[in-house]
């Protein structure tokens, strides 16, 4: 294509194209924050419409440079940092956190990278875009292939994902059409060589364009259609995987609430089909039953209990005591037309249940707590109800001090275990609880445990234990990879070998959030899928009641607490990655929009840059980034020491000690699945001829099996630390 063609196209109608484009690429970012964890997409909107509106402009390509740069590293200082953009500490925090995540990149450790790190990645990928699609579009004009692409793209995540694409095919459809109507004229102009005076005076041409598109467009969605060719996949997929529970017997189930939980175990996928919606202002984890007799495979009822119903719907089940202080809330729940769960799923504490259906009847069974939902013995499904309910904050101290149970009958039925439990449980539980003294302690000590120590959170390639192999003892000592059955059933079965009264619950979880202040109570709307059902552990405290506790990875079960927790869960947190600046929610898009808002002058400055100045330029950066990666361990060790010395505290040191691992892991030192603490301390000193880990380490097992003392870095301990790290680093 010459550059003397070129020169025939109006501007207007190439910048048409080129935004034609701009709208097709957007369509692939709207689906983002729905089928991911994404929380700004504006943020990424704005930054595309301002790399396309450079790129329409045809700067010069180091300005171009610059300021699609300067957006990228303006937008990670708005999200990611609480410092000034021209402040050092930025650019520290910048280059160090750069540094780490090429680290993580050569050590193939893709899930340790950084959120800032992610961003970056994703703000490269919409700033090339800009540029290929100026290609396509303008340049070659040949539309039709990102086209094509979009269309498939929007139309599989339609298919297989949460994300309903009806009007987004729709815009697609209209958008790439005219776009491919416009390419095509004005590709014959170029070749006809047609003078660009005749279509700048004459762009009614345009008008038939965009009325035979949109007449085809209504056409199309309003025309009667043909029912499918071939069969949905999503049904068919939903109907291959068998059950409708969590993972029985050793085939790919469908995630949900069941009914069997005889034999767990097994890989299961996802299943975001909605369950309710819940009206609330505080998440809950809503309760529908319990199960109280471990049979080494999975969970059974020992006896199927009486049923009495709630008259007037008010509800006489209780988990804790009257002395723990609650304070009084209402929820509202509706459900969905394919839910089928002839249930009350109710939060902890409810107390009474007000619906439509005048003639259902509630029959609560005592011992579980499942309340079915009944017509003439007939079971029916609630479409909706509301609840009103006593949100729980247990005392810890007392908690702390809870003796034994008076109740010799709840305790035999809540600490029964097989007779051919391995031992090896009760000793791992011994074990990690072996530095506590109270029941309370104990608990919290096992429930974090799971945190680390090689445990993962998986739903796929979970075995099935053979018919020789315990549940809980094939997933603590062989596969350390399970879900929340996995991770419930081991705590309650840890604790009743410590004769702890424990207990296996089943429910759901608050789901998410999707609309906030929806009423004037300030309610938020949270709806609950399929992939919510979840599993979790009640411990018993004499004086107190029943609490639920949350030993999965990844789950935080929405407790309230009378006293502050927050040391104690610095001293009994496992390890975890680095901390990394909060992201700021509300601040990035305000700040964007400021920073893209048009400027003038930009052009007329005085001062020429020159291309060796721009090759100049990019040595220096490369130069920088060089030295960053070079200089990565000493600025990490900078901020760390930096840490503990200001804030002294179990999370610093925590910190620190995970940072001593992670480099010993880079230097060859990998800590076998079943080796101690103690021992790979001991390995790591026969090495390096020294003591040093030894004594990092066992304050750390005092941290985390002690509730230490807040200040807990001294000088010699931070002296140790980067003895340590001297002889590692050679």
């Amino acid at each position: 294509m010459s550059k003397k063609n070129q020169t025939n196209i109006p501007f207007i109608y190439t910048s048409i194209l080129y935004i034609a484009g701009l709208l097709l690429f957007l369509e692939w970012l709207y689906p983002v924050d729905e089928v991911t964890d994404t929380v700004f997409l504006g943020i990424f909107v704005i930054y595309t419409i301002f790399c396309f509106f450079i790129s329409i402009l045809q700067v010069k390509w180091w300005l171009s440079l610059l300021l699609k740069g300067f957006g990228v590293f303006f937008i990670l200082n708005g999200v990611y940092s609480d410092h000034s953009f021209w402040s050092k500490h930025w650019f520290t925090e910048l280059f160090a956190d750069f540094g780490f995540n090429i680290q993580a990149l050569f050590a193939r450790q893709w899930f340790d990278l950084s959120n800032m790190f992610r961003t970056l990645l994703f703000l490269i990928i919409i700033w090339l875009m800009s540029y290929l699609i100026y290609y396509w579009f303008v340049q070659i004009k040949r539309v039709m292939i990102f086209s094509v692409l979009t269309f498939v793209y929007i139309t599989l995540l339609d298919t297989f994902t949460v994300y309903n694409a009806d009007w987004p095919i729709i815009r697609t459809f209209v958008i790439a059409f005219l776009a491919l109507g416009i390419a095509n004229v004005l590709k014959e102009i170029q070749s006809e060589s047609l003078q660009s005076y005749r279509l700048s005076a004459r762009p009614l041409w345009i008008l038939p364009l965009v009325a035979i598109v949109l007449f085809s467009s209504v056409v199309g969605y309003a025309a009667p259609k043909l029912d499918p060719q071939w069969p949905d996949p999503v049904p068919f997929l939903e109907n291959a995987v068998n059950g409708d529970g969590i993972g029985v017997g050793g085939v790919i189930q469908k995630v949900g609430y069941g009914e069997n939980d005889s034999t767990l175990g097994g890989s299961f996928v996802q299943d975001y089909t909605p369950v309710f919606k819940a009206f609330m202002q505080e998440e809950n984890y809503f309760r529908v039953e319990s199960k109280d007799y471990y049979t080494g495979k999975g969970w059974v009822n020992s006896d199927e209990g009486d049923y009495v119903e709630q008259v007037d719907w008010d509800i006489t089940f209780e988990t804790f005591s009257s002395t723990v202080e609650s304070n009084p809330s209402e929820l509202v729940l509706t459900f969905d037309e394919r839910a089928n769960i002839p249930k009350l799923i109710y939060p902890y504490g409810a107390r009474h249940v007000v619906a439509q259906s005048e003639d259902v009847a509630l029959l609560l069974n005592e011992e579980t707590g499942e309340i079915r939902t009944e017509v003439d013995d007939d079971a029916v499904n609630l479409r909706g109800y509301s609840i009103k309910y006593n949100s729980p904050s247990y005392p810890i101290d007392l908690m702390r001090n809870s003796g034994a149970p008076e109740d010799e009958e709840l305790v035999r039925k809540n600490t029964r275990l097989p007779n051919n439990l391995p031992d090896r449980v009760g000793e791992l539980a011994k074990e990690i609880t072996a530095n506590h003294e109270s029941q309370y302690d104990k608990v919290r000590a096992i429930e974090r445990y799971f945190s680390g120590n090689g445990f993962v959170y998986q739903i796929e390639d979970v075995p099935v234990p053979t018919e020789e192999q315990d549940y809980v003892d094939q997933f603590l000592f062989d596969t350390k990879a399970g879900y929340c059955d996995n991770f419930s059933t081991s705590m309650v079965v840890m604790l009743r070998s410590l004769d702890i009264p424990a207990r296996w619950v089943k429910g759901f979880t608050s789901g998410e959030k999707i609309e906030e202040d929806v009423n004037e109570l300030g309610d938020d709307v949270y709806e609950v899928t399929n992939a919510n059902a979840h599993s979790w552990v009640e411990v018993y405290f004499e004086g107190v009641g029943w609490v639920p506790f949350e030993p999965t990875q990844g789950f935080d079960a929405p407790n309230n607490y009378a006293v502050d927790t927050s040391t104690e869960d610095d001293l009994l947190e496992a390890p975890e990655a680095p901390e990394m600046p909060e992201q700021d929610l509300e601040k990035p898009e305000q700040d964007v929009q400021d920073a893209f808002n048009p400027s003038t002058g930009e052009n007329d400055s005085k001062f020429e840059i020159t291309k060796t100045h721009g090759i100049i330029l990019a040595v220096i950066f490369l130069v920088l980034i060089g030295v960053v990666v070079w200089k990565r361990h000493q600025l990490r060790i900078y901020f760390l020491e930096r840490k503990m010395q200001k804030r002294k505290d179990a999370a610093a040191y925590q910190d620190a000690y995970h940072y001593v691992l992670r480099l010993l892991r880079h230097k060859g030192f990998q800590k076998d699945p079943d080796q101690t603490l103690r021992e790979y301390a001991m390995r790591v000193d026969n090495f390096y001829s020294t003591d040093e880990m030894g004594r990092l380490t066992t304050r750390y097992e005092r941290l985390i099996y002690q509730n230490g003392s807040p200040n807990i870095v001294d000088d010699e301990l931070s002296n140790l630390w980067k003895n340590l790290i001297k002889k590692i680093l050679g």
